[in-house]
């Protein structure tokens, strides 16, 4: 640490040793996450088990103030990510999943938070301390989410946004719990210092899209109109251009994340609000776009609509494919006007819905793709993920009580996250409803014609009308019953299709949100961290703080550590095996089914 600072940085030509540790560090980095993503979509476990090795934790290879500025890059990687994430919200899936986002993230706050109390038992902790490891493992990291979303390709997915609101929502409560156990710590317990976080919190949750709402829409109507009456003017021109739109979403961002941390609440909430408002700005809102453009705009739209959107599920349309095929080829031949009418009412890719506003290069999505995206992905976010694991205190984690109550706390902390995927499973009935009607039909009832008698008089009635039926189709029409018949199904199939939506073959979109939710990441780290730092995981009364006990008093800390690191391995290596057996799936369902094979998550894969 200096002492004196100069007037200026003296330049000096850093060692060679110091440049191969640091470009291997880097290279090792984007080597192991391309790697680890091609074979499990997990390379951030690679990132953080890299920063152990090559940090304080390991070989002690990087300085300290080395470390110390890869934090903070890193930490500037993790602003970014979730504020990536704000820009794929779908507003549209976020309405109709709000209520089931909200159950899952309810479910994975109380759960943990209830399942950390046992801690009193197994380590002799004080519901304070219990408290305090509940906080750090209540909450889902948000870095880790976003990224296992974006290599599996589901970020814009029902399944994404459900388990990004539902992940946004525990790291607003765990970000807010930072604060509470900064202030426990402290021991000047007061309702301010407990409820400003929290109002903070929910003023930027309900404020800010109030905002949009009454301020935002109409000024951008109000806009509208000025750029409309006057198109060749020099404000028009610039507002249309790609580096306006980069200045204007970058002075939002670091508007937002500035005022959210003087306020008192998370900069992380206030990336993920900002990258929301950008998307809300670019999807719900109408725009001026170029003269022709936006005609194009409506025909596409008309196009998307006219096409058949249902697509008949594999195991029930090969039946109707095949009854089909055998009343044509019984007929004569289709005419060539048939044929197109077939052909097109194949399963075909699902063509890409245009975007709502025409200036499709300086969306949010856009500008993030063109600016942010490669020293993001390449740098910024392996630092992020590096970081994680110089926190790691790996060398002081092994010893024997520590471990086996650290384990025995990670299966409790994991099953407290994968309860969140029972809310996306879907329970049927109708087994249980065959089996009961089964059973019943080969009960033989006694006869008591005082009881039973009116279903007799109508079951006497029904062989009545059977030989009417049969006696009704004529000689000549033989092919007509089977022709209708299999209309008949095709028909029903068609409307069983348009009335439910597609249902998952598999546990796959349960699996994957609750194994997406058990990943602590950054935020545990962060709430552990402070509790360790400001005295709640210490001994509470002074017998217990003996010279003898000095080293036990972080115990707490070591084992919340490992269900940390545990549950943050853990959680990713699930997602990727999840969704490799996901793809799998579905490039064999490709080839079976002859391009309709997407429904290997149902609805929860839907765009």
């Amino acid at each position: 640490m200096a002492v004196e600072h100069g007037a200026s940085l003296p330049y000096h030509e850093p060692a060679m040793l110091t440049i191969l540790i640091q470009t291997s560090f880097l290279l090792l980095l984007n080597i192991i996450n391309a790697v680890l993503d091609k074979l499990v979509y997990c390379g951030l476990l690679g990132e953080v088990l890299l920063g152990i090795a090559w940090g304080t934790p390991g070989f002690k290879l990087l300085g300290l103030e080395v470390e110390e500025v890869i934090v903070q890059l890193g930490y500037l990687g993790l602003l970014l990510l979730v504020y990536e994430g704000g820009l794929s919200t779908s507003f549209t899936s976020l309405k109709a999943n709000f209520l089931l986002s909200s159950a899952v993230a309810i479910t994975g706050i109380s759960v943990p938070m209830a399942l950390s109390f046992s801690l009193q038992g197994l380590i002799g902790a004080t519901p304070l301390q219990a408290f305090a490891a509940g906080a750090a493992l209540c909450s889902t990291s948000l870095g880790t989410t976003f990224t296992v979303l974006g290599s599996s390709g589901l970020s814009s997915s029902r399944l994404g946004v459900v388990l990004t609101s539902a992940a946004m929502m525990d790291d607003v409560v765990g970000l807010v719990m930072v604060q509470v156990i900064s202030n426990l710590g402290g021991g000047d317990i007061g309702a301010i210092t407990v409820v400003r976080p929290i109002l903070v919190s929910l003023a930027f949750a309900v404020v800010v899209p109030l905002a949009c709402r009454f301020l935002v829409a109409p000024g951008n109507k109000a806009l509208n109109k000025y750029r409309e009456s006057h198109s060749t003017s020099k404000l028009n021109h610039m507002l249309g251009q790609r580096h306006t739109a980069f200045i204007v979403h970058t002075l939002v961002l670091i508007g937002m994340v500035t005022g959210a941390t003087y306020a008192g609440t998370s900069g992380l909430f206030a990336a993920y609000i900002a990258g929301a408002v950008i998307s809300w700005w670019d999807s719900e809102l109408p725009h001026p776009s170029p003269a022709g453009q936006s005609n194009k705009l409506e025909n596409a739209n008309e196009k998307a609509k006219s096409r058949p959107t249902t697509t008949a599920q594999c195991s029930t349309s090969q039946g109707v494919i095949a009854d089909q095929s055998n009343t044509t080829n019984e007929a004569s031949t289709p005419t060539q006007a048939q044929e197109q009418q077939n052909s097109s009412s194949r399963p075909q890719p699902k063509p890409k819905e245009p975007t709502t506003a025409p200036r499709n290069d300086t969306t949010g999505t856009a500008i993030y793709e063109r600016y942010y995206h490669q020293p993001v992905s390449k740098i910024l976010q392996p630092f992020f993920f590096a970081s994680i694991g110089f926190s790691i205190p790996i060398t002081r984690m092994f010893s024997g009580p520590i471990v086996w109550r650290g384990i025995v706390y990670t299966i409790l902390m994991t099953f407290g996250k994968l309860v969140c995927g029972l809310w996306l499973v879907r329970f049927s009935l109708t087994p249980l409803k065959d089996s009961i009607h089964s059973t019943l039909s080969k009960i033989k009832l006694p006869s008591s014609p005082h009881f039973w008698g009116k279903k007799e008089t109508t079951d006497a009635n029904t062989p009545v009308a059977a030989p009417e039926s049969t006696t009704t189709p004529s000689q000549p029409n033989q092919t007509q019953p089977t022709t209708s018949s299999s209309t008949a199904n095709a028909t029903t199939s068609n409307n069983n299709n348009k009335t439910s939506p597609a249902n998952p073959i598999s546990i796959h979109p349960p699996l994957i949100l609750a194994f997406a939710m058990t990943a602590r990441g950054e935020i545990g780290f962060l709430i552990s961290a402070l509790a360790e730092s400001n005295g709640v995981f210490a001994p509470s009364t002074p017998s217990s703080a003996s010279p003898g006990k000095s080293a036990e008093e972080s115990d707490i800390f070591l084992i919340v550590t490992w269900a940390i690191v545990l549950c943050t391995i853990l959680g990713p290596l699930g997602v990727g095996l999840s969704v490799s057996r996901v793809k799998k799936l579905e490039a064999r369902r490709e080839r079976e089914c002859e391009g309709s094979g997407r429904d290997v998550l149902g609805v929860w894969g839907v765009q």
